[in-house]
């Protein structure tokens, strides 16, 4: 489960649930309208997704504070599902999703990008699309993975007797066509871009490793202006835990609220007995965002503003990485 934000309105929607079944790949897009709350998400969801197909036993999601909230957990306990998180700071965990997630916005890009206000429109029929179409790992569409049989096919042998019909169809046709050749390019270039920079690595138990920690982002306070020069490694950590093939779990100090999980491909082993002093990883809210918090008030000056005479103080904020800012 994933959401697709940030759209422009239309039809009162400004957002997209994304779900797609790990085995079959087969996908449902629910439009939702944002602000929306983790009551909103299981409604839509009990109601589109789980009178089809009942309680999947494991359901794999981001660290969305919707997938977090005690609320959800609760739903999901009760319906006899196990809810999994993402590894923290590796988007490929729930990769499904997120790849899925770029075709949708392909498909809906090609579709309505003169008119993106009318993408709720086309959504139905991007569900359609998507899973009545050829997937490569399967072999067969997800909707025969599905049910079992092939989905019928709109009949273009035989031109109907109403001009107007014909046109419609004829248009569709030509536009699923060149649809279905720009997101094949599409998803080959992609993987071909990304396969580039991968490279085999692989660690055991009592290993010490670096972590990579991309800089942290605000969007309530923007107070870091030299992110480019932040500290990215961290560490050196243990390994206590192998999990499957590439995640592993770190022994990270008792202090740090970041879950300890990580992909095989932010890890960088430790390598001579030189020891590299760095920080600990920053200190974070539980939905990930740094935690900043004011350490002293350094200066203060009394400006006008609008015939108002205000007091402006500068502050000295702590958490920030290697270096305070003011």
């Amino acid at each position: 489960m994933n959401f697709i934000e940030g759209l422009p309105m239309s039809k009162n929607f400004n957002s997209i649930l994304v779900i797609i079944d790990k085995y079959s790949k087969y996908g449902h897009f629910l439009a939702l309208a944002h602000p929306f709350t983790a009551t909103d998400v299981a409604s839509i969801y009990l109601d589109q997704v789980f009178k089809l197909h009942g309680s999947p036993k494991v359901i794999i999601s981001d660290m969305d504070k919707i997938f977090t909230s005690l609320f959800w957990k609760e739903l999901m306990r009760k319906l006899g599902t196990v809810s999994h998180l993402s590894s923290a700071y590796h988007l490929e965990t729930d990769g499904q999703t997120e790849r899925l997630n770029q075709c949708l916005e392909q498909y809906l890009r090609s579709l309505c990008f003169l008119k993106p206000h009318t993408w709720a429109t086309w959504l139905p029929q991007a569900e359609w699309w998507y899973n009545s179409n050829f997937h490569i790992a399967l072999g067969l569409t997800p909707f025969e993975a599905l049910y079992g049989y092939k989905p019928n096919q709109l009949n273009w042998s035989e031109e109907s007797t109403v001009q107007s019909v014909n046109e419609i169809l004829a248009s569709r046709d030509h536009t699923r066509q060149i649809l279905k050749d720009n997101l094949n390019r599409a998803q080959h270039r992609m993987k071909f871009y990304a396969d580039k920079n991968k490279s085999e690595r692989a660690f055991e138990v009592g290993d010490e490793v670096y972590l990579k920690l991309q800089p942290y982002r605000q969007s309530s306070i923007a107070l870091r202006k030299n992110l480019k020069l932040t500290v990215h490694f961290y560490g050196p950590y243990k390994i206590t835990k192998k999990l499957g093939s590439v995640a592993y779990q770190l022994q990270l100090p008792d202090t740090s609220r970041i879950h300890p999980v990580f992909h095989v491909s932010l890890l960088k082993r430790k390598i001579g007995p030189t020891v590299q002093p760095s920080l600990d990883p920053p200190d974070v809210h539980d939905d990930r965002q740094l935690k900043v918090y004011p350490l002293q008030a350094l200066d203060k000056c009394m400006v006008k503003r609008n015939n108002i005479v205000v007091t402006q103080i500068l502050v000295q904020w702590a958490n920030m990485g290697p270096e305070n800012a003011t």
